[in-house]
């Protein structure tokens, strides 16, 4: 695997991405213009076709119904779909994954909980994994929860937000769902408790 130190426009980024969810297309490399961030971008081919795949997708061969409306993630082209009840609104956000096949969980559940401002415990499994980590990390900029959650009906499994943009794109998490903050915050004032969950 070949890694790359690359400066990159944010907003330039982000115009391609939303270029690219209007079907115009994978978005092309940023170009260095200011008001830049730096960050480790992972070139390999797994990456460039996944970059391929952040299309925009209907929802009927997923699910029966909107009601409460609807989420699906596929943690093969790391992005998170979300449709309105009515159907009037449609999101589209890249997303980090679980790092293994064994921390990956796939099927249906549901939005249980909104929790407004998360703090973040290690799960059981975790800590064995990672015994220097903290047990406790309380609500803030260096919560590995980010600013939002939203706690699904599996123990343990949120969609959240992340201080560490870094592993957006990337299989990086122990099993939850993790967004940009800005994205998760625009999640988190869609979705309700309720709202149906397909992970595939």
């Amino acid at each position: 695997m070949s890694w790359d130190t690359t400066r990159l426009n944010r907003r330039t980024f982000l115009g391609a991405t939303a270029a690219a969810v209007g079907g115009l297309g994978a978005p092309a490399l940023a170009q260095d213009t200011g008001d830049t961030v730096e960050f480790e971008r992972d070139i390999s081919t797994t990456v460039r076709r996944n970059i391929s795949s952040f299309r925009s997708l209907q929802w009927q061969p997923y699910f029966d119904t909107l009601n409460n409306g609807a989420i699906l993630v596929d943690t093969s082209s790391r992005a998170l779909h979300y449709w309105s009840q009515d159907g009037g609104t449609y999101k589209l956000y890249p997303t980090s994954v679980p790092l293994t096949e064994d921390l990956t969980r796939r099927g249906r559940t549901r939005v249980v909980l909104k929790d407004p401002k998360p703090d973040w415990r290690p799960t059981p499994a975790m800590k064995k994994r990672n015994p220097e980590w903290p047990d406790y990390v309380a609500p803030g900029p260096d919560n590995p929860l980010g600013t939002r959650a939203l706690h699904l009906s599996w123990t343990y499994y949120r969609i959240h937000g992340t201080h560490d943009t870094r592993k957006i794109g990337r299989r990086s998490s122990n099993g939850c769902i993790g967004l940009y903050n800005e994205h998760i915050e625009e999640l988190y004032a869609l979705a309700k408790v309720g709202t149906q969950v397909l992970l595939i």
